[in-house]
């Protein structure tokens, strides 16, 4: 029988910032430095050097931060035709009042969150919470009520950009601040029931577009006559006349009245361009011509990208010759602005005016598919690199993307896979529209770690549906297998057991066509998790066995599978024979340094000890977990662990470790 009778005592001094442990016994122990303070998030881009004619928007922003001063909410909404200057007024206001907003200016495109279902409402708090320094709770509801409970006594501006309906925005507000939303919609109307001030931004008039031309431009190039027509031939629009204008500048013997006459030509021979901007064809045809070969190359890329955002690494991955510099030339002239995030590495993100045309430039272009298929590739081969990062896992396709930039650490490629989760999901959209049935569920089996770690169901869901679907037309009944059981986890994760147990009853039919046995040991895992979830432990082990044996001389697989049975078997009511499949799972973890599995073990083991009344034990291991949870950011599982410490010390008595776990899960949202 084990000993677990202890006596610990310290003796000496330790220095402020020291370390001290009192453990029976100890595997393996990481001191970690203090977190660093969180930034203050400033993520709307800064403005432009010249904006005009604003002063009753200004006006009414101004007024709304006396609400926000009084502790209060305040709301006011933008609606208006795209480029007409409704980021630009924000960018502006939020420069010049960041001061009134000491906790942060925070930045949500609602368009990049948006797909058929609707607007992924959680992914953006999940954003908004990370910002503000507070870890996102893994079920969707709770970050709602961690959202209201983070901005009571804060001061932030939200700005909800690419609106369409006034429910999205309802749905995403704060407790206080100022939150402002930019549509091109007039369906924000509704949010004056919510005391917002809704307002209508109008093109610039001839004589306020003259004056922005101005002031980049200088009194003295052009005569007034052909500033006022290139006002008009841009319609008003401040996007267009940026555009139009950084040419001017980067060519100082073009003049303006040239422009004007190469515009009212391009009007007469091109028509327009068939969307509700107007004339916007020929306001960009003629900056598109200046571009140089790379600059041209990229916009290409622009036209043709189904996700909003574009990087040189992916222009360099498609073709796209000096892709730093066509960056920086699309950039200058408005084209492109920089995306402003804490995301890694830089991405850039074109106006939906700019993409339209580039559209339209790329069209007909003869290697635009091949130039589509590329961009797919790209992802596909970037997330398997970043899912191998990750650590060892069952995967059926075989390693790519060694050509490309690599990861520091897991979490750096996890990070990229949630900055670029919008691309990715455009990728195998894309993928699956053209038929490119392998790149569909290749994608999909690498964006495991990022769906299950970050828990974004609407994507999960969404893509391994096509993920099935393309795995049956690629005819590969293992990869059909792994589709259907990913799927079913993300329906179990959600508490839908049924479209679980359905996904699994489907996948099961294909069992006969597969030979790999992890495969389908992958179904005997899920199967267990269901077992246990419907309160049947005894099949659960069964079921966990027969995964164990499945993976027999993968020593990740094994060790993942031995710590489902010891759940198993202590639900059976066996915590002994638990704690002995235990101890050597954490000895094949320590040889084979499967760190995940080392922070996950100590949590069975603590409720194999208390299930034994080994109250001492368990709390020793549900700290070890706690710690390894914490230094690996894994918050959920650090939740599991103080969760089941509260538990332990009101049965030990032991008010202050239940009070110190109490303190940590208020930080985690337990």
């Amino acid at each position: 029988m084990e000993q677990h009778e202890v006596a610990n005592t310290v003796s000496g001094t330790v220095s402020v910032g020291g370390h001290v442990v009192q453990a029976r016994d100890i595997g393996a122990v990481h001191f970690h430095e203090a977190e660093r303070p969180v930034r203050t998030p400033h993520q709307v881009r800064p403005p432009r050097r010249t904006f005009v004619n604003r002063e009753p928007e200004i006006a009414a922003l101004t007024a709304a931060l006396g609400r926000v001063d009084e502790g209060g909410l305040a709301i006011v909404a933008f609606t208006g035709l795209g480029g007409v200057g409704k980021t630009e007024l924000v960018a502006k206001f939020a420069k010049e009042r960041a001061a009134h907003f000491p906790d942060g200016v925070l930045y949500a495109d609602l368009k990049a969150y948006r797909h058929r279902a609707g607007v992924d409402l959680a992914g953006v708090l999940e954003g908004f919470l990370r910002a503000l320094g507070v870890q996102p709770p893994d079920r969707e509801a709770a970050r709602f009520a961690e959202f209201h409970t983070a901005t009571a006594e804060q001061r932030c501006l939200f700005f909800l950009d690419n609106a369409e309906h006034a429910a999205e925005v309802r749905a995403l507000l704060p407790t206080t601040g100022l939150v402002v939303a930019a549509s091109r919609s007039r369906r924000l109307g509704a949010l004056r029931m919510d005391g917002a001030e809704v307002r209508e931004l109008e093109r610039l008039s001839v004589a306020a577009g003259a004056a922005l031309v101005r002031g980049w431009l200088g009194p003295e190039r052009g005569a007034d006559a052909d500033v006022a027509a290139l006002v008009e031939r841009c319609a008003g629009l401040p996007l267009a006349l940026n555009a139009v204008g950084s040419q001017l500048l980067g060519r100082a013997r073009l003049a303006v009245g040239q422009v004007v006459a190469e515009l009212t030509d391009q009007e007469r021979r091109l028509g327009v361009l068939d969307n509700e901007e107007g004339n916007l064809r020929a306001t960009y045809d003629p900056v598109y011509e200046r571009l140089s070969a790379q600059g041209r190359a990229l916009y290409h890329l622009i036209g043709v990208h189904p996700g909003p955002f574009v990087s040189a690494e992916l222009a360099e991955a498609v073709g796209v010759e000096g892709a730093e510099d066509a960056l920086e030339e699309l950039r200058v002239v408005h084209l492109l602005d920089e995306v402003v995030d804490d995301g890694p590495g830089q991405r850039y993100q074109a106006h939906d005016v700019v993409r339209t045309h580039a559209y339209a430039c790329a069209r007909e272009l003869p290697d635009r598919e091949t130039l589509l298929d590329r961009g797919v590739a790209y992802f596909r081969r970037r997330a398997s690199l970043a899912d191998r990062a990750m650590g060892a896992r069952l995967r059926l396709q075989a390693a790519s993307g060694d050509d490309l930039p690599g990861f520091d650490s897991d979490v750096a490629a996890l990070e990229w896979l949630h900055a670029e989760r919008a691309n990715l999901r455009a990728a195998v959209e894309t993928a699956a529209g053209r038929g490119l049935h392998g790149e569909v569920w290749r994608l999909c089996e690498s964006l495991w770690p990022l769906y299950h770690g970050r828990k974004l169901y609407d994507d999960w869901i969404a893509t391994h549906e096509l993920g099935v679907e393309s795995a049956q037309w690629d005819n590969r009944p293992d990869a059909v297998v792994r589709m259907r059981n990913q799927l079913a986890r993300a329906h179990f994760e959600r508490k839908d057991y049924p479209l679980a147990a359905e996904q699994l009853a489907l996948a099961g039919e294909q069992v006969p066509l597969v030979t790999d046995r992890q495969v389908v040991g992958v179904l005997h895992e899920t199967d267990g998790l269901l077992c246990l979830a419907d309160g049947r432990p005894g099949d659960a082990v069964e079921r966990f066995v027969l995964a164990r044996a499945a993976n027999e001389g993968d020593a990740h697989g094994e060790i993942v599978q031995s710590y489902n049975l010891a759940q198993a078997l202590i639900a059976d009511g066996r915590p002994d024979e638990a704690l002995a499949v235990l101890r050597e799972a954490t000895a094949r973890a320590v040889d084979t340094r499967d760190n995940d599995m080392l922070m996950k073990l100590p949590l069975v083991r603590a409720r194999a000890h208390r299930a034994l009344g080994q109250l001492d034990l368990a709390v020793v291991h549900a700290g070890e977990c706690a710690r390894r949870a914490k230094a690996r950011s894994q918050y959920a599982k650090e939740a599991q662990a103080h969760t089941l410490l509260v538990a332990l010390a009101e049965e030990l008595a032991d008010e202050g470790l239940a009070q110190r776990s109490r303190e940590r899960l208020r930080e985690l949202d337990g």
